[in-house]
């Protein structure tokens, strides 16, 4: 059983920070791509920041230079921090993990995609 829980929002002034994390619960599986997707009222879900099993971060171009992601892999945890934040930040952010496991004695594999419940981030002009 994969679970995906996130944490830290909440409500923060225009201009401050906060920190989001996203952790990956279960076993018998490694995390691929691991990242954060953002959806505002009446807007669609939209790219934040993910980073490859490699580590290398992609990011939305609204939140560049602004927000940073990391990951422990170790704890198959991500998190994102948000500095510099602004009213059209405020949204519920949802953590997006791919998780690959291996299915026979030959070694294939399959993937899939899993969401978190998300965590609301408010941001008060």
């Amino acid at each position: 059983q994969v679970q995906v829980v996130e944490s830290g929002g909440g409500l923060v002034q225009s201009g401050g920070s906060l920190r989001l994390s996203c952790v990956v619960h279960g076993s018998g599986f490694s995390v691929n791509t691991m990242g954060w997707y953002r959806q505002a009222p009446g807007q669609e879900r939209d790219l934040v920041a993910v980073m490859t099993r490699g580590g290398v971060a992609n990011y939305g171009d609204s939140v560049k230079g602004r927000f940073t992601i990391s990951r422990d892999y170790a704890k198959n945890t991500v998190y994102l921090q948000m500095n510099s934040l602004k009213p059209e930040d405020t949204a519920i952010y949802y953590c997006n993990a791919e998780i690959e496991r291996v299915v026979n004695v030959e070694g294939a594999k399959v993937t899939k995609v899993y969401w978190g419940q998300g965590t609301l981030v408010t941001v008060s002009s």
